[in-house]
């Protein structure tokens, strides 16, 4: 098992290159540059003032040099220097909103994997019961609701008509002059709207592949043996058949880490949230080429590392699976 962790990890090397490879070129398709956006609505601009911004960033180079530039400083650890405003350097920008991102993103994560495996393995025992269809309306409603539009409706109706949950930001006002367990409850209060509507869509989902995965693992074989045996039913569920369906759900559940980050790039905006899909959003209307490439690459381990942790969870749910 080391040996195959480290084998994967050296292969996700020439992987992120790829990636950042296929991002860079394709940012720098996009129309306008960041010399336009600082240019423009200042009305004292000349054209050599345009230029020298180019030269400065080194956007008068061919894009391929562009890159070359910047793998070179990502081999020494350095992700460069911000085009916006405040110049700071890109890895300062990330780790101050990368912690943010996470925090949410696994909070996220455990209330999908709490109520999604529970509800897909109620579901496929009770098949066509009251709880499996109203179980199954509720999930292609999640399907079927905009992510957008519906952060939008829990904010007008919890946090403006009823007023029990705020809207934006993660900290009131007067945070700093709260109690301590005034500060918790403060911060619990701002995370429950983004924490839900984050984890709602891969609720929906995860929920779905496990009620399926159940219903075609309860009609193996082995699982009449072991009901023949006189196992209860409780053991023949959950000791033999949930092990057997968890591993396409762990297949589904380490894919939809990338849906997670990227719809963090929603609701962080939606809700004000000082993270890393806000800042990516801002990077990307800045055109500030560094701190994009930075948040991708940053995206791109993230995803990597959760197939990685995917594959090895194969061999934890089902002791058949050995890894040479």
């Amino acid at each position: 098992m080391p040996g195959y962790i480290f084998k994967r990890m050296l292969f996700m090397i020439p992987m992120l290159l790829g990636i950042t490879l296929v991002c860079f070129f394709v940012m720098h398709l996009a129309p306008g540059l960041p010399t336009d956006l600082q240019t423009q609505m200042n009305p004292k601009s000349t054209v050599e003032m345009k230029e020298r911004l180019k030269t400065l960033y080194e956007l008068d180079k061919p894009v391929h040099e562009q890159y070359w530039s910047w793998l070179k400083k990502l081999s020494s650890g350095d992700l460069g220097i911000s085009f916006s405003s405040d110049h700071r350097p890109v890895t300062a920008k990330i780790m101050e909103r990368l912690p943010i991102t996470i925090i949410l993103e696994f909070l996220s994560l455990i209330i999908i994997i709490a109520i999604a495996l529970p509800i897909g393995v109620l579901s496929a025992v009770h098949q066509n019961s009251i709880f499996d269809k109203v179980t199954g309306v509720l999930v292609f409603i999640g399907f079927a609701v905009p992510t957008f539009w519906l952060a939008l409706l829990m904010m007008i109706f919890f946090g403006i008509h009823l007023g029990w949950l705020p809207i934006s930001g993660l900290r009131s006002l007067n945070y700093e002059y709260l109690t301590p367990w005034a500060q918790f409850v403060d911060l619990i209060k701002h995370l429950i709207l983004p924490v839900f509507i984050s984890a709602f869509g891969g609720l929906a989902g995860l929920s779905r592949y496990m009620r399926a995965n159940m219903l075609e693992v309860i009609r193996q074989d082995y699982i009449m043996t072991a009901r023949a045996k006189g196992l209860s039913e409780r053991d023949v569920i959950y000791k033999h058949a949930l092990r057997n369906a968890l591993l396409p759900a762990i297949t589904i559940l380490g894919l939809s880490i990338p849906g997670l980050i990227g719809g963090s790039v929603i609701f962080e905006t939606i809700f004000a949230i000082p993270g890393m899909g806000q800042l990516f959003y801002m990077s990307v209307m800045a055109r500030d080429y560094p701190t994009v490439m930075g948040i991708l690459l940053i995206g791109a381990i993230l995803t990597l590392l959760g197939n990685l942790i995917a594959d090895v969870s194969y061999a934890l749910a089902d002791p058949r699976i050995r890894i040479s």
